[in-house]
């Protein structure tokens, strides 16, 4: 083993009385609270655009309201999990073409992160149509709170030594020590940090999306901070995906790559005409409104 290999050793499972928990799990628990407490923060923070939307049906609240973002987070959590697992079957293909059966077996594998994220996008928008809410409104908030969840729970990974990359000898690459339980194979073998590598490039996405949302771009909180950012995410994931130990499925592209790619391509176009739209509607708004001719005042 290099020399310079990081040796990861301590116990990855907190034990109280008969009852353990893994770090992990702990770290995952809580970044989804801390998600979630910078929502309902923002929300409450969050006022209407100063010039109404197009799709706007009456008056909004000043703020967007905590008692709607339960609904919303609620209806976010089907969406997640069915994604997630459409996502993971995808990038499994091979196993679940053997094993069709184990597709609807929430005991066997996992959930794909990409599009989690997307099915939980597509259910709590709709969820907010229901509601009678701004989509964009909604989406302008949950940026921050996303990539925090998102990076923080990549740190929980590290915790559980799942998420490691492919073998490496480089100065920072890491090894599990110890008999753990640890939770990817041959954690022994110094690999790439590959759960960090994506902790950090979420981080710079983070700062990102703190920057875009205080931007006078997006003053009309319309959720193209949110795509933009959602589109850097998906890129620097792909590029993380590189150091992964899946195997290639077109060329030395893997599975989990081109769904980044596809899910990229997609939300380019999705941004290109929500920024349309948004012109179309500064441009409407920038037009003098002339009086009907009864209405003139008489000379």
């Amino acid at each position: 083993m290099p020399a310079a290999v990081i040796a990861l050793s301590f116990d990855p499972v907190v034990r109280v009385g008969d009852v353990t928990v893994r770090l992990e799990t702990i770290g995952t628990a809580v970044a989804a609270l801390v998600g979630l407490l910078l929502a309902g923060w923002l929300a409450t923070r969050t006022p209407a655009p100063a010039a109404p939307v197009e799709d706007d049906d009456g008056p909004r609240d000043a703020h967007l309201r905590i008692d709607d973002m339960i609904f919303i987070v609620l209806a976010i959590l089907p969406g997640a999990v069915i994604g997630g697992r459409l996502g993971y079957v995808f990038i499994h293909l091979d196993f679940y073409r053997v094993h069709p059966t184990a597709v609807l077996d929430p005991g066997q594998g996992s959930l794909e992160l990409t599009l989690a994220i997307v099915g939980g996008v597509l259910t709590g928008a709709y969820a907010c149509y229901l509601l009678g809410e701004s989509v964009g409104r909604w989406l302008h908030a949950a940026t921050v709170p996303l990539f925090a969840a998102v990076m923080l729970g990549k740190i929980a990974q590290a915790l559980g030594g799942s998420g490691q990359g492919q073998p490496s000898d480089l100065a920072w690459a890491t090894s599990y020590q110890g008999d753990g339980p640890w939770a990817s194979l041959a954690p022994a073998l110094p690999s790439h940090p590959a759960q960090l590598y994506e902790a950090i490039g979420t981080f710079l996405v983070l700062i990102l999306a703190a920057r875009l949302l205080g931007s006078t771009l997006f003053d009309r909180r319309d959720g193209r901070a949110f795509l933009l950012a959602f589109l850097f995410w998906v890129l620097v994931r792909a590029a993380v995906a590189t150091t992964w130990r899946d195997t290639p499925v077109s060329g030395p592209v893997n599975a989990e790559q081109l769904v980044c790619l596809v899910a990229a391509a997609l939300t380019m176009l999705l941004l290109i005409a929500t920024t349309a739209r948004a012109r179309r509607l500064a441009r409407t708004e920038a037009e003098p409104s002339w009086p009907e001719p009864e209405t003139r005042p008489q000379f």
